[in-house]
């Protein structure tokens, strides 16, 4: 059932939508990840990392609503239902219980590293299709290499320099 019509053409709503609905479902994960990691944080650097979780998180939330939003305006029903989202999330996850510091650090560059290279394969793809979504996911991608940085920069130095 289409209920809102989009303004894009069939063929550049497909790779649009989908786009858009695996964006969604990265930043669902990426959320979940980050407040796992939050609440199960120990070591010596918990605190510091404790709050930039928390900024991945916030991201992540407001950039995700963003997204579906933007699904919605274009005709399309986004899906965040928690069975979607476990079902075809991508991303790496955090292992249960307590989580050291520096394996937390290791994990969330790693997941943002593999968002952001899922986000660049997108924007490739809705540059023909949708520039006021590509745009979107543009500044999703600034705001995650800004986020991967700060943790990148808590390895410093690194382990095995």
């Amino acid at each position: 059932m289409t209920i809102v019509r989009s303004t894009l053409p069939e063929s550049a709503l497909r790779v649009t939508g989908d786009a858009l609905q695996e964006t969604l479902i990265d930043l669902l994960g990426l959320s979940l990840i980050g407040k796992q990691a939050h609440w199960n944080i120990v070591g010596p650097r918990f605190r510091s990392i404790h709050l930039q979780l928390d900024e991945v998180v916030d991201t992540a939330r407001s950039y995700s609503d963003q997204v579906a939003e933007r699904a919605a305006a274009l005709g399309i029903a986004p899906d965040g239902r928690p069975e979607t989202v476990a079902a075809r999330f991508a991303l790496p996850g955090t292992k249960e219980g307590w989580l050291r510091d520096n394996d937390v650090v290791r994990l969330l560059v790693e997941a943002l590293t593999t968002a952001i290279g899922r986000l660049r394969e997108r924007i490739e793809a809705t540059e023909e299709t949708d520039k006021v979504s590509q745009d979107l996911l543009i500044s999703l991608t600034a705001e995650l290499e800004k986020q991967r940085w700060m943790f990148e920069a808590e390895n410093w130095p690194r382990e095995n320099a």
